[in-house]
């Protein structure tokens, strides 16, 4: 089985929770949908931990706007690394105060040392993964590409803005012949966004008091804590 886990924002606790209650076999999978830093109390603290789960078991994760703002604001360069500038409006300040930002007498961005594992983590993360009949993306994939009907003729022209902030398409119809399953904006009601046809919206809102969401696939059965 697969499990497909919505946006963490720093809250450890409850990562850990659900991952507790997953009934979880030896070969299961698990994708987690990004978005794992800032506005919650403990950034660091679940980086911490996922590098912990991925040391016992198969996991793919994916790159949140907020993990591409944080590297842009460090000096991080690449497509994907961009909106640093809108780094600490978005709760960054929890970040860098997990890593000991602040307790320098003179904090620079650029001088900020990541632990090693940490760096490999962020370095390892991915815009989108395509399994079976699910594509996994942080927010969406465009409304321009929703009419192909060629899942992967449509990631190849796919923008990194648009997999990582994009909330304009995830409610309308596409012709991809997979089920997307996205994060990044959270649901109405703390539920599960079910959106027709073929896509399904699991951030839940962890953050904001919601709950934090995972989803088993392909029977989509839902666990949340």
């Amino acid at each position: 089985m697969l499990y497909a886990i919505g946006d963490i924002h720093g809250e450890r606790a409850l990562l850990e929770e659900l991952l507790d209650r997953l009934p979880l076999e030896p070969d299961d999978r698990l994708v987690f949908i990004g978005d794992y830093i800032d506005r919650g109390p403990d950034p660091k603290g679940v980086v911490d931990h996922l590098v912990e789960v991925a040391r016992e078991r198969a996991c793919t994760f994916l790159l949140g706007n907020h993990e591409s703002m944080f590297l842009d604001f460090i000096g991080w360069r690449g497509e994907a690394y961009f909106g640093g500038d809108a780094f600490l409006v978005n709760g960054g300040d929890r970040t860098l105060a997990s890593y000991g930002y602040f307790d320098h007498e003179s904090p620079e961005p650029e001088k900020l040392e990541l632990p090693k594992e940490h760096e490999e983590f962020y370095r390892s993360l991915k815009l989108f993964h395509l399994e079976g009949d699910y594509l996994f993306v942080h927010a969406g994939i465009g409304r321009r590409l929703l009419g192909e009907d060629e899942v992967g003729f449509a990631l190849r022209r796919s923008r990194p803005e648009d997999l990582l902030w994009d909330r304009a398409s995830t409610d309308l119809p596409h012709g991809l012949g997979v089920t997307i399953v996205y994060g990044h904006t959270p649901a109405p009601g703390l539920q599960v966004r079910w959106n027709l046809p073929f896509s399904i919206g699991i951030d839940t809102g962890a953050v904001y008091g919601g709950r934090l969401t995972a989803i088993r696939l392909p029977d989509e059965t839902i666990f949340q804590v």
